[in-house]
């Protein structure tokens, strides 16, 4: 992994007000498209951070939880609760490596894999709520990607 040097910076002549602030842009974006996206999710009956397994899931189902939490960038602390909840719901199944008990396999139920289909008619609904062209939203989407990787997600663990 390549370690980032920090180079010495002059100080901003002026302190930017709150709304020039990009940490503050992007922290009121993500508050927003999750106060949006929030109806629409109660209508799957997930949570958002729910939501965002069953996506993983979705799209190379049965995982290992420590899997899980890199791609979904969460810690087990917080993953392995929910996904107790997410098996309640009868969405996932959870079951222990024989070979291994310390590691436990998480898959979609047939009623997870079921929600996939009412997901893609939520999606297309919310998209139309959003009344801004696919072509920008994806755009936005790539240019967010960008940015954490060029600002150096695995470095900002170490700051």
């Amino acid at each position: 992994m390549r370690r980032r040097t920090l180079q010495p910076v002059a100080p901003l002549a002026e302190m930017p007000g709150l709304d020039n602030h990009l940490c503050f842009a992007l922290y009121a974006a993500g508050n927003h498209m999750t106060r949006i996206f929030v109806p629409f999710l109660k209508k799957l009956g997930v949570t958002y951070p729910q939501y965002l397994v069953l996506v993983a899931l979705w799209e190379r189902d049965s995982q290992g939880v420590g899997d899980l939490a890199t791609t979904l960038g969460m810690d087990l602390g917080t993953l392995s609760p929910m996904l107790k909840r997410i098996e309640k719901k009868g969405l996932v199944s959870r079951r222990r490596d024989p070979a291994d008990e310390r590691r436990v396999f998480v898959s979609l139920t047939p009623k997870g894999v079921g929600l996939r289909k009412r997901t893609q008619q939520m999606l297309g609904e919310f998209y139309c709520f959003l009344n801004m062209p696919l072509e920008e939203l994806f755009d936005l989407k790539d240019r967010l990607r960008r940015f954490v990787r060029m600002a150096g997600a695995k470095d900002s663990e170490a700051a």
